[in-house]
Formats: C-alpha cells, structure tokens, sequence
C-alpha cells in the first residue's frame, strides 16, 4: 500500500511565536528548523513511508526538505494549514498514494518504530482515519487518512475532537491512536521544559535539536 508522509511548516520568521518570552527570535528561528530536520530525518526512517512531502511557504524549509530528500511543495499565499495539509494530499493521491499521514513539524521526538506499527496495523476498513492527538488530547499532531484527500482537515483548537467528526461524517472508520513520540509538539515554554528533560532523559534521536538546545545553553545562561 503506497504511503506518503506529510509535513507543514510554517515560515520560520514567524514560527514559534508563544515562545517569546523563553527564547531570542533568532533562537527561535533555529529551534524550528531543527525541529523540522528531526522530524523528517525520523519519517525517512520508516520502511514504510514511500515519499515525504514537505509544503511550506519559507524557501528555508523547502531547502532542508530536499536536503533530507523530501519533495518540496510552495504554500499558496495566504493560504494556512488546512489549505497547505489539503493541496499536499490531493498531490499524494494524484502520485498514486493510498493514504497519506500527515505529521507536525515540531514533534522532534518521532519514533520511526512508532510510526511503523501505526502504519503496519490492520484496518477493518478501506477508507478510515487515524488520529493522533497532542498530550493534552485537544491538538492534532498526527494524520493517518485513506485515502489522502479522505476527508479536509480543520486544524487549530480542538483539532482532535473535530477531525473524529469530521471522519465519521464522512462515513469513515476513524479512531484515536495515541503515540508517545508524536505526543509533544513544541510551542510554549512549558512544551519547550518538557523537550528539555525528556531529551534527558533518553539517549539518542533527535540529533538537531539536542544540538540547537545545547547551542542556546551555552548563549543563553538562563536556559539552563
């Protein structure tokens, strides 16, 4: 079954602005693209991702998704998420894919063995949804639809809740699928606290951002 893996990213000016307080713009813009290039490195390692889409309207983003060997889609203006995760997977189908998962950019603790279990688990149908929510069980950070376009997706506050019923609206087979690694998306200071230690507390994985951190440690006292 052909699978296409895809990611949105914001533009990395832009990005990560409930941080603020917690980081400088620049480190900021860093973290993001770190972040970004260990999600994609993590896709690239699971047998069974056939093609990795990344859309974004930041020249920057779309230069590490080739690099990490991903095809890289220009955002329409003005467009925002839905529009970018929708145009992405017409593309996916289009290419013959018959689902697409689409994943945050800002999960950089991504198991690839994780993903590969989701992806290799048996569905009681053909057209079905598969929803991983954020660890506050409100945010949508995962995406498993068959086929791509299945349904439009609604992110944003209560994204989970919403895609479900979006899903069973559609008549599809939907149910939430909760991944450890696919848990933490980054974008407040407590987010960035509990990276930090869960990063810590594992070795391995997530190489960039370790690197990233471990930069701004030695810039910014207050870090640590």
């Amino acid at each position: 079954m052909r699978t296409v893996a895809i990611v949105p990213a914001k533009r990395f000016a832009t990005a990560k602005r409930r941080l603020e307080g917690a980081l400088p713009d620049g480190a900021r813009r860093a973290l993001a693209e770190a972040m970004l290039g260990d999600v994609l490195t993590a896709l690239r390692r699971v047998a069974a991702i056939d093609e990795l889409l990344v859309v974004s309207a930041d020249p920057d983003a779309r230069r590490i998704a080739a690099a990490c060997g991903a095809r890289a889609l220009d955002e329409p203006a003005g467009g925002g998420l839905d529009r970018a995760v929708a145009r992405a997977a017409g593309l996916a189908r289009e290419l013959g894919a018959a689902r697409a998962l689409c994943v945050a950019g800002d999960c950089p603790l991504l198991d690839p063995l994780e993903l590969q279990a989701l992806l290799e688990a048996p569905r009681a149908a053909e057209r079905f949804a598969a929803i991983v929510p954020d660890r506050h069980g409100t945010g949508t950070n995962g995406l498993l639809l068959s086929p791509p376009d299945a349904l439009q997706p609604r992110y944003g506050p209560g994204s989970c809740a919403r895609h479900l019923e979006l899903a069973r609206a559609a008549g599809l087979s939907a149910e939430l699928v909760p991944l450890a690694s696919l848990a933490l998306d980054v974008d407040t200071p407590d987010d960035l606290a509990s990276l930090r230690e869960r990063l810590a507390a594992r070795p391995g994985g997530a190489a960039r951002t370790r690197a990233a951190l471990e930069r701004l440690e030695c810039a910014t006292p207050l870090l640590r």
